[in-house]
């Protein structure tokens, strides 16, 4: 990237505009200000097994009269948040045992069936993808993303957020019409 403070720049005055301009006459800053910190806070615990219930149970329960793609905007940069720690920790202190386990004959075979049937090779993808987009643990979708050689951390931080920012969308779309 040629200009990445301008790009921040950019992102920020975009921010500052939406932040403004979804405060009601009713409501003071301090109040919506901590309602999207809360929302940065619940989407770290959206990324992990034994948070995700609660943090899906509170977006679902969330305010409805705040802007919810602003609040899935926020969510989902923690869940990235959260899921570049793990991806990183899985990374650095997994290579070893992902490589011994990918010489296990079972893998060796799955490998082989993946290379004589192409379509195949999208299945742990597609697979990956559904469990950080849903509130199932992430985890699992972050480990089979974290043991794809080529996939750099910037691919993976732009799926990762992408998909949990759809995901928490929805799930407060659905808390909305409840």
């Amino acid at each position: 990237m040629k200009y990445p403070r301008f790009l921040i720049l950019l992102i920020v005055i975009i921010f500052s505009y939406i932040l403004s301009s979804s405060f009601h006459a009713n409501e003071n800053i301090i109040s919506v200000l901590i309602i999207y910190m809360a929302a940065f806070g619940l989407g770290v615990l959206y990324c992990y097994g034994f948070t995700a219930p609660f943090a899906t149970g509170v977006f679902l329960i969330m305010p409805h009269e705040q802007n919810i793609l602003l609040i899935s905007l926020i969510a989902g940069l923690g869940t990235l948040f959260g899921e570049l720690i793990m991806f990183k920790f899985i990374r650095s202190s997994f290579h070893g045992e992902l490589r011994t386990l990918s010489k296990e004959k079972f893998i060796m075979k799955i490998k082989k069936l993946m290379k004589k049937h192409p379509f195949m090779k999208s299945i742990v993808p597609i697979t990956a993808s559904i469990a950080i987009a849903s509130p199932l643990p992430n985890e699992i979708g972050v480990v089979l993303f974290a043991s794809y050689k080529n996939i750099s951390t910037r691919v993976f931080s732009i799926i990762s957020y992408i998909l949990n920012t759809v995901g928490i969308l929805t799930i407060l779309l659905i808390g909305r019409s409840l």
